[in-house]
Protein backbone atom coordinates (compact mmCIF):
# COMPACT_ATOMS: atom_id res chain seq x y z
CA UNK A 1 0.00 0.00 0.00
CA UNK A 2 1.27 3.46 -0.88
CA UNK A 3 -0.11 6.91 -0.03
CA UNK A 4 0.29 9.25 -2.98
CA UNK A 5 -0.57 12.78 -4.05
CA UNK A 6 -0.70 14.12 -7.60
CA UNK A 7 -1.93 17.10 -9.56
CA UNK A 8 -5.45 16.98 -10.98
CA UNK A 9 -4.98 18.09 -14.60
CA UNK A 10 -8.58 19.27 -15.02
CA UNK A 11 -7.79 22.90 -14.34
CA UNK A 12 -8.87 23.66 -10.76
CA UNK A 13 -5.37 23.53 -9.30
CA UNK A 14 -6.27 20.55 -7.09
CA UNK A 15 -3.78 18.18 -5.50
CA UNK A 16 -5.45 14.80 -5.09
CA UNK A 17 -4.75 12.33 -2.30
CA UNK A 18 -5.04 8.59 -2.88
CA UNK A 19 -3.97 5.17 -1.67
CA UNK A 20 -2.60 2.59 -4.10
CA UNK A 21 -2.98 -1.07 -3.15
CA UNK A 22 -0.75 -3.73 -4.68
CA UNK A 23 -1.17 -7.50 -5.15
CA UNK A 24 0.82 -9.66 -2.75
CA UNK A 25 3.19 -10.79 -5.50
CA UNK A 26 3.66 -7.29 -6.93
CA UNK A 27 6.70 -6.91 -9.20
CA UNK A 28 7.30 -3.33 -10.32
CA UNK A 29 9.00 -4.59 -13.49
CA UNK A 30 5.70 -6.05 -14.68
CA UNK A 31 2.43 -4.44 -15.78
CA UNK A 32 -0.90 -5.01 -14.06
CA UNK A 33 -4.56 -4.20 -14.57
CA UNK A 34 -5.76 -1.34 -12.35
CA UNK A 35 -9.11 -0.31 -10.90
CA UNK A 36 -10.10 3.19 -9.76
CA UNK A 37 -12.42 3.02 -6.72
CA UNK A 38 -14.67 6.01 -5.96
CA UNK A 39 -16.15 6.71 -2.52
CA UNK A 40 -19.79 7.46 -1.65
CA UNK A 41 -21.11 10.99 -1.36
CA UNK A 42 -19.94 12.37 1.97
CA UNK A 43 -17.33 9.64 2.34
CA UNK A 44 -13.56 9.38 2.04
CA UNK A 45 -11.04 6.86 0.76
CA UNK A 46 -10.52 5.37 4.23
CA UNK A 47 -14.08 4.03 4.35
CA UNK A 48 -15.98 1.79 1.87
CA UNK A 49 -13.84 2.68 -1.15
CA UNK A 50 -10.65 1.76 0.67
CA UNK A 51 -12.16 -1.49 1.93
CA UNK A 52 -13.10 -2.62 -1.58
CA UNK A 53 -9.78 -1.44 -2.98
CA UNK A 54 -7.84 -3.54 -0.47
CA UNK A 55 -9.92 -6.63 -1.06
CA UNK A 56 -9.63 -6.37 -4.85
CA UNK A 57 -5.85 -5.97 -4.57
CA UNK A 58 -5.81 -9.32 -2.77
CA UNK A 59 -7.25 -10.76 -6.00
CA UNK A 60 -4.35 -9.64 -8.18
CA UNK A 61 -5.39 -6.12 -9.17
CA UNK A 62 -3.70 -2.80 -8.55
CA UNK A 63 -6.35 -0.54 -7.05
CA UNK A 64 -6.46 3.13 -6.18
CA UNK A 65 -8.95 4.70 -3.76
CA UNK A 66 -8.95 8.49 -3.74
CA UNK A 67 -10.51 11.52 -2.12
CA UNK A 68 -12.49 13.64 -4.53
CA UNK A 69 -11.55 17.26 -5.11
CA UNK A 70 -12.50 19.54 -2.19
CA UNK A 71 -12.93 16.52 0.07
CA UNK A 72 -10.87 14.35 2.42
CA UNK A 73 -7.13 14.91 2.07
CA UNK A 74 -7.43 16.31 -1.46
CA UNK A 75 -7.13 20.07 -1.70
CA UNK A 76 -9.59 22.70 -2.90
CA UNK A 77 -11.80 25.41 -1.48
CA UNK A 78 -14.57 25.59 -0.45
CA UNK A 79 -14.42 22.35 1.48
CA UNK A 80 -17.06 19.67 0.91
CA UNK A 81 -17.98 20.93 -2.54
CA UNK A 82 -20.00 18.16 -4.23
CA UNK A 83 -20.20 19.33 -7.82
CA UNK A 84 -21.03 16.10 -9.70
CA UNK A 85 -19.40 17.28 -12.91
CA UNK A 86 -16.11 17.78 -11.06
CA UNK A 87 -16.57 14.46 -9.27
CA UNK A 88 -16.94 12.70 -12.63
CA UNK A 89 -13.83 14.39 -13.97
CA UNK A 90 -11.93 13.33 -10.85
CA UNK A 91 -12.24 9.71 -11.97
CA UNK A 92 -10.53 10.58 -15.25
CA UNK A 93 -7.91 12.65 -13.38
CA UNK A 94 -6.99 9.54 -11.39
CA UNK A 95 -6.70 7.61 -14.64
CA UNK A 96 -4.42 10.35 -16.00
CA UNK A 97 -2.16 9.65 -13.02
CA UNK A 98 -2.32 5.87 -13.44
CA UNK A 99 -1.11 6.16 -17.03
CA UNK A 100 2.15 7.68 -15.74
CA UNK A 101 2.95 4.60 -13.64
CA UNK A 102 5.11 2.08 -15.49
CA UNK A 103 3.57 -0.91 -13.69
CA UNK A 104 0.01 -0.08 -14.83
CA UNK A 105 -1.18 -1.48 -18.15
CA UNK A 106 -2.93 1.49 -19.74
CA UNK A 107 -5.11 -0.83 -21.79
CA UNK A 108 -6.46 -2.61 -18.70
CA UNK A 109 -7.99 0.07 -16.50
CA UNK A 110 -11.40 -0.33 -14.87
CA UNK A 111 -13.56 1.82 -12.63
CA UNK A 112 -15.94 1.08 -9.79
CA UNK A 113 -17.62 3.01 -7.04
CA UNK A 114 -19.95 2.74 -4.10
CA UNK A 115 -23.21 4.76 -3.90
CA UNK A 116 -22.71 8.16 -5.58
CA UNK A 117 -19.18 7.05 -6.45
CA UNK A 118 -20.73 4.34 -8.62
CA UNK A 119 -22.79 6.94 -10.46
CA UNK A 120 -19.73 9.11 -11.00
CA UNK A 121 -17.82 6.06 -12.26
CA UNK A 122 -20.62 5.31 -14.73
CA UNK A 123 -20.59 8.89 -15.98
CA UNK A 124 -16.82 8.72 -16.34
CA UNK A 125 -17.08 5.48 -18.32
CA UNK A 126 -19.51 7.18 -20.71
CA UNK A 127 -17.01 10.02 -21.19
CA UNK A 128 -13.66 8.24 -21.01
CA UNK A 129 -12.87 5.29 -23.26
CA UNK A 130 -9.79 4.40 -21.22
CA UNK A 131 -12.21 2.74 -18.79
CA UNK A 132 -12.54 -0.81 -20.09
CA UNK A 133 -14.96 -2.19 -17.49
CA UNK A 134 -17.40 -0.65 -15.01
CA UNK A 135 -18.64 -2.08 -11.70
CA UNK A 136 -21.09 -0.51 -9.27
CA UNK A 137 -21.95 -1.32 -5.65
CA UNK A 138 -25.22 0.09 -4.23
CA UNK A 139 -25.22 2.55 -7.12
CA UNK A 140 -26.76 5.99 -6.74
CA UNK A 141 -27.26 8.48 -9.54
CA UNK A 142 -27.00 11.50 -7.26
CA UNK A 143 -29.14 13.66 -9.53
CA UNK A 144 -31.93 11.08 -9.57
CA UNK A 145 -31.77 10.65 -5.81
CA UNK A 146 -32.11 14.38 -5.12
CA UNK A 147 -34.79 14.85 -7.81
CA UNK A 148 -36.83 11.71 -7.40
CA UNK A 149 -36.27 10.61 -3.81
CA UNK A 150 -34.73 7.50 -2.30
CA UNK A 151 -37.33 5.22 -3.87
CA UNK A 152 -37.79 7.10 -7.16
CA UNK A 153 -41.37 8.10 -6.40
CA UNK A 154 -41.05 11.89 -6.78
CA UNK A 155 -41.56 13.67 -10.11
CA UNK A 156 -38.70 15.73 -11.53
CA UNK A 157 -40.66 18.98 -11.45
CA UNK A 158 -41.18 18.65 -7.70
CA UNK A 159 -37.45 19.33 -7.27
CA UNK A 160 -37.70 22.89 -8.61
CA UNK A 161 -37.70 24.37 -5.07
CA UNK A 162 -34.30 22.77 -4.52
CA UNK A 163 -32.92 24.60 -7.53
CA UNK A 164 -34.37 27.79 -6.04
CA UNK A 165 -32.69 26.98 -2.74
CA UNK A 166 -29.36 26.39 -4.45
CA UNK A 167 -29.65 29.66 -6.32
CA UNK A 168 -30.48 31.56 -3.13
CA UNK A 169 -27.54 29.92 -1.36
CA UNK A 170 -25.14 31.10 -4.03
CA UNK A 171 -26.26 34.67 -3.46
CA UNK A 172 -25.96 34.24 0.30
CA UNK A 173 -22.52 32.65 -0.02
CA UNK A 174 -21.28 35.50 -2.21
CA UNK A 175 -22.48 38.15 0.21
CA UNK A 176 -21.66 36.51 3.54
CA UNK A 177 -18.45 34.67 2.73
CA UNK A 178 -19.88 31.60 4.47
CA UNK A 179 -21.26 28.45 2.87
CA UNK A 180 -24.52 26.86 3.96
CA UNK A 181 -24.74 23.08 4.06
CA UNK A 182 -27.02 20.22 3.06
CA UNK A 183 -26.78 16.65 4.44
CA UNK A 184 -25.71 13.83 2.16
CA UNK A 185 -26.84 11.37 4.83
CA UNK A 186 -28.86 11.99 8.00
CA UNK A 187 -26.74 14.10 10.34
CA UNK A 188 -28.75 12.97 13.39
CA UNK A 189 -30.44 9.65 14.11
CA UNK A 190 -33.83 11.32 14.43
CA UNK A 191 -33.47 12.79 10.92
CA UNK A 192 -33.45 9.34 9.27
CA UNK A 193 -36.74 8.75 7.40
CA UNK A 194 -36.46 4.95 7.51
CA UNK A 195 -34.37 2.12 8.95
CA UNK A 196 -32.18 1.84 5.87
CA UNK A 197 -31.15 5.49 6.01
CA UNK A 198 -30.69 5.22 9.75
CA UNK A 199 -27.86 2.93 8.70
CA UNK A 200 -26.34 5.86 6.80
CA UNK A 201 -26.41 7.98 9.95
CA UNK A 202 -24.83 5.13 11.90
CA UNK A 203 -22.13 4.59 9.27
CA UNK A 204 -21.00 8.21 9.09
CA UNK A 205 -21.66 9.47 12.60
CA UNK A 206 -20.92 6.62 15.03
CA UNK A 207 -17.86 4.43 15.69
CA UNK A 208 -19.16 2.03 13.04
CA UNK A 209 -17.13 3.92 10.41
CA UNK A 210 -16.99 7.63 11.23
CA UNK A 211 -13.92 9.51 10.04
CA UNK A 212 -12.80 13.06 10.83
CA UNK A 213 -12.48 13.86 7.11
CA UNK A 214 -16.03 12.70 6.34
CA UNK A 215 -18.49 15.19 7.88
CA UNK A 216 -21.37 13.88 5.73
CA UNK A 217 -22.57 17.08 4.14
CA UNK A 218 -22.25 19.05 0.90
CA UNK A 219 -22.86 22.73 0.17
CA UNK A 220 -26.33 24.08 -0.53
CA UNK A 221 -25.03 25.80 -3.67
CA UNK A 222 -24.37 22.30 -5.09
CA UNK A 223 -28.12 21.76 -5.46
CA UNK A 224 -27.90 23.73 -8.73
CA UNK A 225 -25.54 21.16 -10.21
CA UNK A 226 -26.92 18.04 -8.51
CA UNK A 227 -30.62 18.45 -9.33
CA UNK A 228 -29.98 18.81 -13.06
CA UNK A 229 -27.24 16.16 -13.27
CA UNK A 230 -27.79 12.72 -14.79
CA UNK A 231 -24.90 10.34 -14.14
CA UNK A 232 -26.28 8.11 -16.91
CA UNK A 233 -26.61 10.82 -19.59
CA UNK A 234 -26.20 9.28 -23.07
CA UNK A 235 -25.53 5.78 -21.65
CA UNK A 236 -27.79 4.42 -24.38
CA UNK A 237 -25.29 5.60 -26.99
CA UNK A 238 -21.85 5.58 -25.37
CA UNK A 239 -21.75 3.19 -22.40
CA UNK A 240 -20.62 0.10 -24.29
CA UNK A 241 -18.14 -1.34 -21.77
CA UNK A 242 -18.96 -4.46 -19.71
CA UNK A 243 -20.98 -3.58 -16.59
CA UNK A 244 -21.57 -5.35 -13.28
CA UNK A 245 -24.02 -3.88 -10.78
CA UNK A 246 -24.02 -5.36 -7.26
CA UNK A 247 -27.11 -4.51 -5.20
CA UNK A 248 -28.74 -5.75 -2.02
CA UNK A 249 -32.18 -7.31 -2.41
CA UNK A 250 -33.45 -4.97 0.34
CA UNK A 251 -31.87 -1.80 -1.06
CA UNK A 252 -34.29 1.07 -1.61
CA UNK A 253 -31.77 2.41 -4.12
CA UNK A 254 -31.92 -0.68 -6.37
CA UNK A 255 -33.99 1.15 -8.99
CA UNK A 256 -30.99 3.32 -9.88
CA UNK A 257 -28.91 0.27 -10.80
CA UNK A 258 -31.84 -1.13 -12.78
CA UNK A 259 -32.14 2.15 -14.64
CA UNK A 260 -28.52 2.18 -15.78
CA UNK A 261 -28.63 -1.45 -16.89
CA UNK A 262 -31.76 -0.75 -18.89
CA UNK A 263 -30.31 2.35 -20.53
CA UNK A 264 -26.72 1.28 -21.20
CA UNK A 265 -25.69 0.32 -24.72
CA UNK A 266 -23.41 -2.42 -23.41
CA UNK A 267 -24.05 -5.94 -24.64
CA UNK A 268 -22.43 -7.35 -21.49
CA UNK A 269 -24.28 -6.03 -18.45
CA UNK A 270 -25.30 -7.96 -15.38
CA UNK A 271 -27.08 -7.39 -12.07
CA UNK A 272 -25.93 -9.39 -9.06
CA UNK A 273 -28.25 -9.44 -6.06
CA UNK A 274 -26.89 -9.91 -2.55
CA UNK A 275 -29.69 -11.64 -0.67
CA UNK A 276 -30.82 -9.88 2.49
CA UNK A 277 -28.56 -6.83 2.15
CA UNK A 278 -29.75 -3.25 2.07
CA UNK A 279 -27.93 -0.25 0.59
CA UNK A 280 -25.66 0.42 3.57
CA UNK A 281 -24.89 -3.23 4.31
CA UNK A 282 -22.69 -3.36 1.22
CA UNK A 283 -20.48 -0.59 2.61
CA UNK A 284 -18.90 -2.59 5.42
CA UNK A 285 -20.84 -5.67 6.62
CA UNK A 286 -18.20 -8.37 6.22
CA UNK A 287 -20.21 -11.25 4.73
CA UNK A 288 -22.02 -8.97 2.26
CA UNK A 289 -18.82 -7.20 1.21
CA UNK A 290 -17.06 -10.53 0.71
CA UNK A 291 -19.94 -11.77 -1.44
CA UNK A 292 -19.75 -8.60 -3.53
CA UNK A 293 -15.98 -8.99 -3.96
CA UNK A 294 -16.51 -12.61 -5.02
CA UNK A 295 -18.28 -11.17 -8.07
CA UNK A 296 -16.24 -8.01 -8.61
CA UNK A 297 -12.82 -9.64 -8.69
CA UNK A 298 -13.63 -12.22 -11.39
CA UNK A 299 -15.46 -9.51 -13.36
CA UNK A 300 -12.40 -7.26 -13.48
CA UNK A 301 -9.94 -10.11 -13.95
CA UNK A 302 -12.03 -11.31 -16.89
CA UNK A 303 -12.41 -7.97 -18.61
CA UNK A 304 -9.09 -6.27 -17.88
Amino acid sequence: MSNVTFNNLNGQGITMAAVINFPADFDESKQYPAVVVSHPGGGVKEQAAGLYARKLAEQGLITIAFDRSYQGESTGEPRQLENPHISTEDVSAVIDYLTTLPYVDNNRIGAMGVCAGAGYSANAAINDRRIKALAMVSAVNIGQMFRNGWDGSVADAAALPYIDAGSAARTSDANSGEYSQIPLAPMREEDAPNAELRGAWEYYHTPRCQHPNAPGYALTRNLNQIITYDAYHKAEAFLTQPILAVVGTNAGSKWMSDDLLERAASGDKRLYLVEGADHMDLYDVANYVDEAVSQLAPFFNRHL
